[in-house]
């Protein structure tokens, strides 16, 4: 992801309680890398047990504000929540029409029309103008009840009748639609990104009990507009966001909010400004990303390559990519030599990469005789991220560890699978070894003590590192036509 921060500006209406509308904005946009700006639609006299009084500014005000700040300030990307009547929303459909004809700024609108109790918050009048706001809107992230309104049907009890109903709304509006199962019963909560012919990406979580989870919609539609204007993808940007949000939604109960529906802890992956944080930093970075381990494991890809259905030509395309890459890898792993400290340190990064160029590129091209593919996109993108952290020794080795501690982590499950009959026996191989396993060990250690010893600044800089470099793994192995065909339904 680009380190460039961006300016995220949310419209919706404010929440004393912190939970929810532009407070859970700012918090969210703020702990996926983004800087936040708010445009306030509506005031709200509100606690963990509901809203209690509403004032709406006049129209007027609203796009003052919406002017005040366009007329000053870059807008990277827009996030839309609560918006009251029909003459608001009217009102800045003719402000972000005058934005969006000198500029592409991506919109996310979080349809807030219906509450999770079912009843609905916006009348008639207020429900068509919204229709009329979509022409200007690029990703809708309604709820179920949400998105019943728009499709005109029942609401849904299925995931099946989700997709279905998203996809009868982007294809109505021509829009992307966030489809969510979090209001489905079951043990995960799917996600997935639906155009006009149906689902783009589908992503799930294990189900998380807690009655804390006030603002949850709020939250995610902001962070999926803050990794939409640092990624510049809305599939990436979904499962940033997800990981993100499912995160903050299993540290809710650690907050001390209110006797009721409480809110979702925004800042729980991070742990900057603690000097002394309780427990293993490591460990907690590892539990950080388990949605995008669990999404790794899913790929198709990584299936057909562990029972050996994958198809040949998938598997020659990973490994031209694979080939480019480590190219690269060896020599930011050498920058690491050049960098660490301690002579320790320098020897085993130079080990590494030494190792790579002679082991692994060299059963590359035993497998892929003289053809050299172009780099992917996805392969140019993971290899400036590394590029990217080289100056700095601590988030250099932080952005590294993924490439070890994912890669042995995946790899033990392939080896286990592996049989002398299998099609890539010799591939599975190198998945596994007692010599990887302590190599991987010893950068976790590195990495480990390089965050504990760090200042704030260091320690914030260090995960968003990490964070990356694992997403960036996600989008490697998701990047072959095997795993393209599985996330696209049949009859889609």
């Amino acid at each position: 992801m680009s380190k460039n921060i961006k300016n995220i500006l949310s419209i919706a209406g404010s929440d004393p309680s912190g939970g929810a509308g532009i407070q859970a904005d700012l918090k969210s946009i703020s702990a996926c890398g983004g800087y936040g700006m708010a445009a306030i639609s509506a005031l709200t006299a509100q606690n963990t047990h509901g809203v209690t009084a509403v004032h709406v500014p006049p129209p007027a005000f609203l796009v003052e504000q919406l002017v005040a700040i366009s007329e000053d300030i870059d807008i990277d990307a827009i996030k839309i929540g609560m918006l009251a009547n029909a003459e608001t929303i009217d009102a800045l459909g003719g402000w972000l029409a005058k934005i969006r004809r000198s500029a592409t700024v991506p919109v996310v609108l979080d349809p807030v029309m219906v509450a999770t109790s079912g009843d609905r918050l916006l009348d008639t009048a207020a429900e068509d103008a919204l229709h009329r706001l979509m022409e200007h809107t690029d990703v809708l992230t309604p709820n179920i009840h949400e998105l019943a309104v728009l499709a005109r049907t029942e609401v849904a009890t299925s995931w099946d009748q989700v997709i279905e109903q998203a996809r009868s709304v982007a294809l109505t509006h021509s829009v992307l639609v966030l489809a969510k199962g979090g209001h489905l019963d079951g043990p995960h909560c799917p996600d997935a990104l639906i155009d006009a012919t149906g689902v783009l990406h589908e992503i799930s979580s294990p189900r998380l009990h807690t009655k804390n989870t006030h603002g949850t919609g709020c939250s995610l539609s902001s962070a999926l507009a803050t990794f939409y204007a640092r990624t510049g993808d809305w599939v990436q940007s979904l499962t940033a966001a997800k990981g993100w949000l499912t995160t903050a939604i299993a540290g809710a109960d650690e907050l001390r909010v209110g006797t009721g529906h409480g809110p979702i802890n925004h800042f729980g992956a991070l742990w900057t400004g603690n000097p002394a944080p309780a427990g293993d930093s490591m460990a907690r970075w590892w539990d950080a990303i388990e949605s995008i381990r669990e999404s790794i494991d899913g790929l198709g890809f990584i299936r057909g390559l562990k029972d050996g259905s994958l198809a040949r030509g998938d598997f020659e395309d990973y490994l031209g990519q694979d080939a480019l890459y480590l190219r690269t890898y060896a020599q930011v792993m050498s920058r690491a030599s050049a960098l660490a400290p301690s002579a320790e340190g320098q020897r085993f990064w130079a080990a590494s990469a030494s190792g790579c160029l002679e082991g692994e590129l060299e059963l590359h091209r035993g497998r892929l005789d003289d053809w050299v593919p172009e780099p992917s996109n996805t392969t140019t993108a993971y290899l400036n991220h590394l590029v990217a952290c080289s100056n700095n020794y601590p988030v250099l080795v932080a952005a590294l560890l993924p490439c070890f501690w994912i890669y042995q982590d995946v790899g033990s499950r392939l080896a286990a699978a592996n049989h002398d009959a299998h099609p890539y026996t010799d591939w599975l191989a190198t998945y596994s070894s007692p010599e990887f396993d302590q190599s991987t060990a010893q950068a976790i250690d590195m990495a480990r003590a390089l965050f504990d010893a760090a200042d704030g600044h260091t320690r914030a800089n260090m995960w968003r590192a990490f964070e990356a470099s694992s997403l960036h793994e996600l989008y490697f192995f998701a990047q072959t036509s095997a795993e393209r065909q599985s996330v696209v339904p049949a009859g889609s």
